[in-house]
């Protein structure tokens, strides 16, 4: 069985990395965006240093490429192609299928915290006063929302449909999810739809954890009522065929 898991993996690993569009997304993007916004100051509203609140959506940012639109997407192909119902047909269990594409995902998503946090910490001399373990969970919980996004897209919409609604959610949580512009300085209707959103949970619990003080309880609240709703939607509407 871990024979199997760790074989499945790496091809999942394959599958998210081989495609130049997917490197550009979950790698190029982020990075391009972190230093372009750290170097030019283009919120004025944004208080103190840039740097400290462009990780925080930066970290944002990357996980949602990799869950919601990388794994959505591959998901969705792999199911247009009959790939996992042949999956499923084979002595591989779904649950070896599934942990597979999980631990995939997980992989590339470590490898993009560490490379925004070092680019954090190394380029622009980052020191959050706050809680690492604890932004680190709570990065977890945020990959497990957006990933349960990605598939519950995947597995009830065709392949295009998904590949249209991935791109077009990413361009909204980019843009209304307080990933490099404060929320605060959208127009009142928008700013309150856009609080809600779950890239805006992520975004401003991360930001309360690693500034310190009193743990920011309203938006880990709903940061993890995002993830239990869309982690039950995927298991309720998955269809593997």
């Amino acid at each position: 069985m871990g024979r199997s898991l760790r074989a499945q993996a790496r091809i999942e690993l394959l599958l998210l990395l081989r495609q130049p569009e997917n490197l550009l997304v979950i790698l190029v993007l982020p990075v391009l965006l972190l230093l372009f916004f750290a170097e030019v100051r283009a919120f004025p509203s944004i208080h103190g240093r840039p740097i400290n609140f462009l990780v925080p959506g930066i970290l944002t940012l990357a996980l949602m490429s990799t869950g919601m639109v990388s794994l959505g997407i591959s998901t969705a192909y792999q199911r247009y192609y009959r790939v996992l119902k042949r999956l499923g047909a084979t002595p591989l269990p779904r649950a070896v299928l599934v942990a597979a594409k999980a631990g995939s995902v997980l992989l590339v998503e470590v490898g993009q915290v560490a490379l925004v946090l070092a680019i954090g910490y190394f380029g622009f001399a980052w020191r959050p006063p706050g809680s690492l373990p604890l932004a680190i969970l709570v990065m977890l919980v945020g990959a497990i929302m957006f990933a349960a996004l990605g598939l519950t897209m995947a597995g009830v919409m065709r392949a295009e449909l998904t590949i249209g609604g991935a791109n077009g959610l990413y361009l909204i949580f980019l843009i209304l999810g307080g990933v490099a512009m404060p929320v605060q300085q959208l127009p009142d209707l928008v700013r309150q739809l856009a609080s809600v959103l779950p890239p805006t949970a992520l975004s401003s619990s991360l930001r309360a954890v690693l500034a310190g003080g009193a743990f920011p309880a309203a938006p880990v609240a709903l940061l993890a009522g995002w993830t239990l709703l869309l982690l039950a939607t995927a298991i309720r509407f998955f269809r593997w065929e």
